[in-house]
């Protein structure tokens, strides 16, 4: 399959978007980008360290100016982005201009388990177990969805493979 641009993968946190990126830009011998670790490559500094000494204002900024440097970039990738990369400044925009731009959608609940049990520390999340978990995710999906869901494509993160995700980007184009 010839892919003609970037591939973004959005989602919440939690969604798949790092590991099924991975597999996909494998079956289409492209290179992978994890917005979060090129961040911290970039700054010498965890994510959650930069939420923590610089507030999320600065981490958005930072992410921002990552995107920008992803986007010149000429070969084409599979970029995960962050859970809110897409919410803020005009980065949607700017994505769904560069490439191709997947949601991969998940129930609460199913995203609240998968966060529980991750051992990856997440910022936003602070410690968050249960019910309010759920509630936060919840609520953070409801503010996201108007922006998730101007993805060119969604797709379930149910049982998600790369060969399902290169099979809806070949329907897409056509």
């Amino acid at each position: 399959m010839q892919v003609n641009s970037h591939i973004f993968l959005t989602g919440f946190m939690g969604s798949g978007k790092t590991s099924v990126g991975k597999k996909l830009a494998r079956l289409l011998r492209l290179t992978f980008i994890d917005m979060d670790e090129y961040i911290e490559k970039r700054e010498k500094l965890t994510v959650q360290s930069l939420f923590e000494n610089f507030g999320e204002a600065t981490f958005r900024k930072i992410e921002r100016s990552c995107l920008e440097e992803i986007l010149k970039k000429d070969e084409k990738l599979v970029v995960a982005l962050g859970g809110g990369t897409v919410c803020y400044e005009n980065n949607l925009e700017k994505i769904k201009k560069s490439g191709l731009l997947i949601y991969i959608e998940l129930p609460v609940a199913s995203l609240a388990q998968r966060l529980e049990n991750s051992k990856v520390k997440r910022p936003l999340l602070k410690n968050l177990k249960g019910e309010a978990l759920a509630t936060f995710i919840d609520n953070k999906l409801n503010e996201r969805k108007d922006y998730y869901n101007k993805a060119h494509i969604a797709v379930s993160g149910l049982s998600l493979t790369p060969q399902i995700l290169r099979e809806k980007i070949g329907d897409y184009k056509q």
